[in-house]
Parts: C-alpha cells; structure tokens; sequence
C-alpha cells in the first residue's frame, strides 16, 4: 500500500494501516516531513514525488494494490492515481479539495483518473460539526447503522450519577432490554474495552453506544448539556464553514461568518442569502464584542490556523458562548485545549481517515476513529454461513479488547449481550482496538 503525502491526513492513516500489519510505503517531497514519518512509524519512507513514476517505483508500486493520493495538491493526486493505474494498481483514493473538482463539470477528469474513491476533508468535517451541534457538551458524536444507533463520546461530569459506579451496577439497573453501553474508557493515556467490574471516575472519557431513542437518558446520565442550538457564529469562512452554513440554515438555525479576506467575505454574502457575513479578523475582540459573541449558542473555529482559533474559542467561552469547537492542525495542542476550557477540538485527519480506513479494508459498511485513544467504532455485516451466523456472542471467541455493541436486524437496533444472538445480514456494530480489526472481520466473515 503506498500513501502519497505524508501531511496531516497521509501520516494519520499511514500509522493506522501500519498498526494493523500492512506494508505501507509513504511518498513525500518534503525532506523534514519524511523524516518525522520515518522516525516516527513502520512503514518504507521514500523521497520524492507522486507524481513521479520513478518514485512510486521506489515505493514498490509493482505489488501494490492501493495507492492512497492525500496531499494538498488536488491535480498532484489526480495525477498520482493515473500515474498508478496505469502502472498497474488496482485501486486509488484520491483527495480532492477544489469546489471546481468535485462539480458535475469535472466528471470525466475524475473518470479519467481512474480514481476508486474520491475524499473531501472540507465535507467530512463539516458533517462532524454538524453531528456535534445536535449534542451540546459531547466532544464526539458519530451516527452508525444508517442512525440507528449513535456513538457519543464525553468526559464524565462531577455530578453524572454513573461516577463511582461500576458498569455491572449500571447494567443491572437496566435490565433487562438495555438502551445503550459503555464501550471505552480513557483515562489518562490509557484506552480501556471495559469489563463488568470496571468502575467509572469524575474526568474518564467515555464512549457510549446507544440506541437513538435513548438520546436523553444518556446525555442526563452523563451530565452534558441538553440545550437547544439556534444561533451558531462561524470564524472563518472557507469551504467547510460554507457548506456547513448551507446545511444549518435548512435545519432554522440563525448563521453568522467572520472572514478576513474582502473578496471571500463578498462572495459569501452573494452565495448565503440566510447567513450574515461580517469582515474581519477572527481574533479582533472589539469584533466579537460588537457581534455578541456570548450569546451564540455555538461558536465553531475553522480557520487554517491552529492559534487564531484557539484564541477565538477562549474569547467566545470568556463571553459567554454555550459551546465552543475548535478546528486543530497539530495535535500537540489537544491536552492544551482540554485544560483552558475549550469544549470540543477536530481534526480533518480523523474525518478523512474514517472514509480511507472503511475502502481500504472492505467488507465494513462505517468506521469511526477518534482523537481520544486507539480505540475505533466500526460498523459490519454479518455474511450468511459465517461463524457469526446463528451463533451466540458468547461463543464468538472474540478477542479481550472488542466488544459487540449493538446488533442491528431489519432496521430495529438492540443493545449487544452475551445472549444476543447474530444472523446472516445483521448489522453490527463494535469497539475494537486497532490490533484486533481483522479477527473480527473474520469471524463476522
């Protein structure tokens, strides 16, 4: 497998193939990039160009059967993925940015790249930020099983009454149809795939699977907002806050833009008729004043740069602003961004990844990483005759750091058990550390 660009998204999706046992090769001009690739994960470090025919050779494009184009250049990974079909890869992802690539219009150019799967980071974000939105106080929120069931993750309040409780006494409260469950804990630099007898502290981060209908009794259990969002300010306005204004004015909800370049701001406000679009610096506090930044129920930062929107979330949180969501390039800053109050940082590199990580492993309908821990929601279906089929979850042998979390049969989602039974053409979702993905494809079939 051989990943072009060892940026944001290259490298992320490098390290989690690698981590899995594949032979990854990773393509980058950048010296100082590669070098931080090569010193930092196991995969085959090559110098050079994608688009370059030499380099890929370099990179073992003789007997490679994916070739992942993810720089920031849209026309250096068309390139690449025509480069590499015509070198004899059978499959290629292909990231492409430009509103003007991904139109009707250029159909026959991505036809002509031979391109297998097209990526938009701008898109993926954009529908995570949305999904975050309908959960205030959540840091993660992901949609499986066509919304049928629904991954939140959150850190536990002092005051949620899950604290000093152990799962097997929540579990037995809830017997005996259960609505949702806890399927990791983080805690400290720790991932845990929890058992009965682990015990839930003030400041563990938790992910929870549950049924939709269950939306309420878990965000109370966790001790999350359950506030309603109508007003939502955008700082900066490039392509995701524009399809992101687009779709959260057909939802009602009142949009203001703050975006510093003149001819962007006045393309905008020609473009978003239900949106208000001032001009200006996102980090101008007599701005943010003059807008009333405090009384946005959501103050989303999306701008290129890490530090203008880490700035621009402290001063929405200090005036007030219900939620503030913090678009991040270097995830150094996370821990930073935990410890001054800011409630929810994203990355392009984990919305991206999900999409890459589903093609390139086949047979998963949906895969959710996070930038909390190693562990990964992903979303299967049962084949007919499998081990799964007609067995029990019991007696799946599955291993230590999985669990099935939800089964899902003719659109009726039930919470997973030992007792659950699986059959052909169920849906199933599971946490799972990275290690173990395969085996549980296996037994699925």
């Amino acid at each position: 497998m051989i990943v072009v660009g060892a940026g944001e998204v290259g490298s992320y999706v490098a390290e989690r193939l690698s981590r899995e046992g594949h032979d990854v090769a990773v393509v980058e001009r950048d010296p100082a990039r590669l070098r931080a690739v090569d010193e930092e994960l196991d995969v085959l470090a090559v110098l050079g160009s994608g688009t370059h025919p030499e380099a890929l050779k370099r990179a073992g494009v003789d007997h490679t059967d994916i070739l992942l184009a993810v720089t920031s250049d849209d026309a250096g990974n068309i390139v690449s993925s025509m480069l590499a079909k015509s070198l004899g890869v059978e499959r290629t992802i292909v990231r492409i940015e430009a509103p003007e690539l991904r139109s009707r219009e250029a159909d026959q150019l991505r036809k002509a790249s031979g391109g297998d799967l097209f990526i938009d980071p701008d898109e993926e974000t954009a529908n995570e930020i949305l999904e975050l939105l309908d959960y205030p106080g959540a840091d993660e929120v992901t949609l499986m099983a066509e919304g049928e069931v629904v991954v939140i993750g959150a850190r536990l309040a002092e005051h949620s009454p899950l604290v000093n409780r152990t799962l097997a006494e929540i579990a037995d409260e809830y017997e005996p149809d259960w609505d949702f469950m806890v399927g990791s804990i983080g805690r400290g630099d720790e991932t845990i795939i929890p058992r009965r007898d682990h015990q839930l502290l003030v400041g563990d981060h938790l992910r929870v699977i549950l049924k939709k209908r269950a939306r309420r009794l878990v965000v109370d259990l966790l001790g999350i907002s359950r506030g309603i969002t109508r007003k939502v300010m955008l700082l900066g306005g490039g392509h995701t806050a524009e399809l992101l204004a687009t779709r959260l004015a057909t939802r009602g909800i009142d949009v203001v833009i703050v975006e510093r370049d003149h001819d962007r701001a006045r393309e905008l406000a020609e473009t978003l008729e239900d949106a208000m679009i001032l001009e200006g610096d996102v980090t101008d506090a007599t701005l943010l004043e003059q807008a009333d930044v405090g009384r946005f129920d959501a103050v989303v930062a999306m701008t290129a740069e890490d530090d203008a929107n880490i700035l621009a979330c402290l001063y929405a949180k200090s005036g007030g602003a219900r939620e503030t969501i913090a678009v991040v390039h270097r995830l150094a800053l996370l821990n930073l961004l935990n410890e001054v109050g800011i409630d929810v940082a994203l990355s392009p590199r984990t919305a991206t990844a999900n999409g890459v990580l589903r093609f390139v492993r086949g047979g998963i309908a949906k895969v959710a990483t996070f930038l909390h821990g190693e562990a990964e929601v992903i979303e299967l279906e049962v084949a007919i005759d499998s081990p799964a089929d007609g067995a029990l979850v019991k007696d799946l042998g599955l291993p230590t750091n999985v669990i099935i979390a939800a089964i899902v049969r003719d659109g009726k989602a039930q919470i997973g058990r030992g007792r659950s039974r699986m059959r052909g053409r169920d849906h199933v979702v599971a946490i799972a550390l990275p290690g173990v993905v395969d085996e549980v494809r296996r037994i699925l079939g």
